[in-house]
């Protein structure tokens, strides 16, 4: 009992930091899309989608090679940290270098504003703050220092938050007269209104160099080692992670990065190509809600499964969470897009809204990623994650194709239902694989049925139009309350014999 209530405290600490900090980077959705034009935003997302790839790249698998070769019985762990950490720092510094070095030449080849090159920079020295700080990170979980873990994880997210309400709010407020006047002269000595987007980059860079002090202690036990034949064996063990890295990086990002090369100039009258993105990228957000119960399912979940694989009954368990999980994402599903010009709020301009419909498309898509993510339970209890790769090359492959066919006919409705095909795919690819390698009595009808059912209930509050505020969002809690009714009904029984 002591080590799994030491299990589940561990994991709600990380998953808590993970999952409080998802929700409070979302706070600043509505500031971007207040304070930035779509096209701005859009700068910001395509960059950062380049991020995502660059993260991969800059750690290289090590540091879960770390943390699996630490765990090994007899391993030097101290030795294998200045190793490994050393190791990243130096690859950390040569990557950022050649990226510092070939800024301008791609700035000067994409034709970008002169701008970029600060922005590119920067994310260059990001990039390589990350990556050195995941090692010190990795030696906190092996440490079992989970409280140490969030804590710096959280005041990282709270300072870029802080920063970004205190320059984009506060200060931009009192710049332009809104409010505290006397404190004008103050404003304008701290906000620059021509700084625009380069407040976000900047705020990231200070309060990402902020963890290496945060770190400290982790960061001064190090002992500058580099010994290439004792890593060679965490090399070996790595590489896969780097690829399957990637591929998942393709199904998050590539889309962004797709619609601002590959949309037709004229295929939006009066919107550039980055202005697309940041409609779609910001229209994007709105999936949280779902992403953060997925997230906190996984949390909990996985822990779970692996503790149970052994009992006899864990088939008939695995089922139920699986049934239940989705009731809980179809109704998440269904309430979002019944409710969707409420949502849409969040996004403060109106320009902001032109794409809101992807939002249906893309709420439905990360349902069937949650489904993966449960169907998953099998490749991992059977140690055949080779799977698990291959599902993922086939998703990206999918991702990229659909994203390449639909983007000129559907402009970021096309990449909406790209996603949505590359999830459904790998959920559908992993339950095949897994009734023929560990077969789990998944009520299959009674979750399409329910998934069917949120559907149809999507598709008949958007379609009827009244006019009338009041009774148009009576209409919309009605369709949703349908659902719940429907769901009672036919699992009361269920409870009865539980009960019984």
């Amino acid at each position: 009992m002591s080590i799994a209530k030491k299990l589940v405290g561990q994991t709600a600490a990380y998953g808590l930091s993970s999952i409080v900090g998802r929700a409070l980077n979302y706070l600043l959705v509505p500031i971007y899309t207040k304070v930035f034009l779509p096209e701005e935003y859009g700068v910001v997302s395509y960059l950062y989608a380049f991020v995502g790839f660059f993260n991969i790249l800059y750690t290289y698998g090590m540091e879960t090679a770390f943390f699996r070769f630490a765990n090994k019985a007899g391993a030097d762990r101290d030795k294998l940290y200045n190793e490994v950490l050393t190791l990243i720092m130096c690859s950390s510094v040569v990557l950022t270098g050649i990226l510092l070095l070939i800024s301008g030449a791609v700035v000067e080849y994409k034709g970008y504003p002169q701008e970029y090159l600060n922005y590119i920079n920067w994310l260059a020295i990001i990039l390589a703050i990350d990556a050195i700080v995941a090692i010190p990170f990795a030696r906190l979980r092996l440490q079992n220092k989970a409280i140490k873990f969030a804590s710096i994880k959280l005041v990282n997210i709270l300072l870029t938050v802080g920063a970004n309400l205190f320059f984009l709010v506060v200060l931009r407020n009192i710049y332009y007269g809104d409010y505290l006047q006397e404190l004008r002269p103050l404003a304008e000595q701290l906000y620059n209104p021509d700084f625009g987007i380069g407040y976000i980059f900047l705020i990231n860079l200070v309060a990402n160099a902020l963890l290496i002090p945060m770190l400290w202690k982790e960061f001064s036990v190090l002992r500058f080692e580099l010994n290439l034949k004792l890593l060679r064996p965490m090399f070996l063990y790595a590489y896969p992670l780097l690829f399957m890295g990637l591929a998942g990086m393709v199904n998050e990002v590539i889309d962004r990065i797709l619609l601002e090369e590959w949309l037709p100039e004229s295929f939006y009258p009066n919107r550039s190509n980055m202005a697309a993105v940041g409609i779609y990228s910001a229209c994007y957000k709105l999936s949280i809600f779902m992403t953060l119960a997925i997230q906190a399912f996984r949390y909990a979940a996985e822990p779970f499964f692996f503790s149970q694989a052994e009992e006899k009954d864990s088939p008939q368990s695995f089922a139920l969470i699986m049934k239940w999980f989705v009731i809980a994402c179809a109704f998440i599903f269904l309430f979002i897009s019944a409710n969707l010009e409420d949502f849409a709020l969040l996004l403060r301009r109106e320009s902001y809204r032109e794409g809101i419909m992807v939002v249906p498309v893309l709420l439905l898509a990360n349902l069937f990623l949650g489904v993966y993510y449960n169907l998953s339970v099998w490749f991992k209890l059977t140690d055949k994650t080779r799977f698990g790769t291959y599902i993922s090359f086939g998703g990206a492959a999918i991702t990229i194709i659909f994203n390449l066919l639909l983007i000129p006919v559907l402009g970021y409705m096309g990449s909406a239902i790209a996603t949505f095909i590359c999830y459904f795919s790998m959920a559908m690819v992993s339950y095949l694989l897994g009734n023929r390698h560990y077969p789990i009595p998944y009520p299959v009808k009674t979750i399409v049925a329910y998934i069917l059912l949120a559907t149809g209930l999507v598709w008949l509050a958007l379609d009827v139009e009244i006019e009338n505020f009041w009774l148009r969002h009576a209409y919309h809690l009605g369709v949703c309350a349908i659902f719940l009714v429907i769901v009672w009904l036919r699992e009361r029984p269920r409870f009865s014999k539980m009960k019984a």
